[in-house]
């Protein structure tokens, strides 16, 4: 089996097997290259949220497959997404990270586009004597929106985005539900740290319980936290936190049976919070709240690329076989007393700001692994937890020592980068 970098053709299926995977699945070119068109070109992958262009005009950047594009909000209020690049001459139509504007104008030669992404204006346009409906902005194919969470494609033909999230979209209403709206609100600004490594250690490594005692412990150390019995410093026997895959590669580490009273996941009683405690109540009645409370948000990463960091929201953008940013930004709720949203920020810097304690280490050791795969890669081991793992209402749960999440990635990454060849077809004789 050659398994080297510049294969032209990956063998996926050999190379992603049921209990171990090769390492060069992190350092070909022709991987990353056949990444961007299966997975990120025509599957589903998160863009953006509601609550990041609330009014007509306002518009935000990202990027997909190394395409730039601008998230925008129409005159009809519906959100379109275009590739950032106008149709004349290629320039980057908004270098700005985030605005609002009532037409997309380049600043290049003047073309302007409306938000509907037609070209309504061109200077001098005698000159002009193409068909102004052919030379529009590039839209992605599709669309779709859970609960403010926005994903598109460019693939015409991809699953409805509900048969994509499948029973994951629990997780997206478990963390919408920490609001008395149901509504998140994503303004506290986003930071970018660059690793040098494969953009699949990130969601490998974000639901990855075995590393937190031994990449962590300074975490411990330095402050009380709610992860001492959730995930940091138990036997084996005493852990209850669990590993869950939800399929279509949508994976959890579930920490709430660790939690036993309301709020003390976010490190405070009920007592510190009573105005959102009393919201709660009224919302989702005395024990609906109380479980919401208690349970906490969710640790998950949905395949590909968005990650519910409990008090933040994540994102992950590939850049190359060995560089990507991991996005975040504090999760804020909707309709709460200002204390509550200034805590999600104070412990989202602590956790995953420059200076943090938890994102730091994690982008050391998803170096040094970049670094040790060298360019022959080698076998990684899967297989801790394969004979415990078992099945809850269609949920695949384990340890959280366990290798379940990964497995689950990784098996579900085999299926869209090899699918199954499509039975031949067979013709009668006349």
């Amino acid at each position: 089996m050659n398994t080297s970098s510049s294969e032209a053709h990956a063998d996926y299926s050999a190379l992603i097997q049921e209990d171990r995977i090769h390492g060069s699945l992190y350092t070909s070119e022709a991987v990353f290259k056949d990444e961007m068109q299966r997975i990120f070109r025509e599957g589903w992958v998160y863009v953006a949220h509601e609550s990041e262009i609330p009014n007509r005009g306002d518009f935000v950047r990202r990027r997909i497959a190394g395409d730039p594009v601008v998230v925008i909000r129409a005159a009809d209020e519906r959100i379109n997404v275009f590739v950032n690049r106008c149709a004349h001459r290629g320039n980057l139509l908004c270098a700005e990270d985030r605005g609002s504007t009532r037409a997309i104008v380049c600043k290049y030669h003047g073309w302007a586009y409306d938000l509907q992404g037609d070209l309504v204006d061109v200077p001098y346009p005698a000159g002009l004597t193409a068909d102004r409906k052919g030379l529009g902005l590039t839209k992605l194919a599709r669309i779709d929106q859970y609960r403010g969470f926005y994903f598109a494609s460019f693939n015409e033909n991809v699953m409805p985005l509900m048969e994509h999230l499948g029973k994951s979209a629990a997780l997206i209403d478990r963390a919408c539900e920490m609001s008395p709206t149901g509504k998140l609100k994503l303004n506290g600004g986003w930071v970018q740290h660059r690793f040098k490594s494969n953009w699949k250690m990130l969601p490998e490594n974000d639901v990855d319980g075995y590393h937190v005692s031994f990449v962590h412990p300074s975490f411990a150390e330095a402050i009380r936290t709610r992860y001492d019995e959730a995930a940091l410093l138990q036997s084996e026997e005493d852990l209850v936190s669990e590993a869950r895959y939800w399929g279509m590669g949508h994976t959890e580490i579930d920490f709430s049976k660790a939690y036993k009273s309301v709020l003390g996941w976010f490190g405070c009683d009920e007592k510190r919070y009573p105005e959102y405690v009393a919201n709660m109540v009224k919302s989702y009645g005395d024990e609906g709240a109380r479980k919401r409370m208690t349970m906490g948000p969710p640790h998950a990463c949905i395949f590909p690329n968005l990650f519910l960091a409990e008090g933040n929201i994540g994102m992950f953008e590939p850049i190359s076989p060995t560089e990507c940013i991991h996005w975040h930004t504090p999760m804020q709720l909707e309709n709460v007393e200002q204390g509550v949203n200034d805590r999600f920020k104070r412990q989202s810097e602590g956790a995953m700001g420059p200076a943090a304690f938890l994102l730091a280490d994690d982008a050391v050791i998803a170096e040094r692994a970049q670094e040790a795969f060298g360019q022959s890669g080698g076998w990684l081991d899967l297989s801790r937890g394969m004979e415990r793992e078992h099945e809850e209402d269609g949920v695949m749960v384990g340890h959280l020592t366990d290798e379940l999440t990964n497995r689950g990635f990784w098996h579900h990454y085999r299926t869209v980068m090899a699918p199954a060849p499509k039975p031949a077809r067979i013709v009668k004789a006349a």
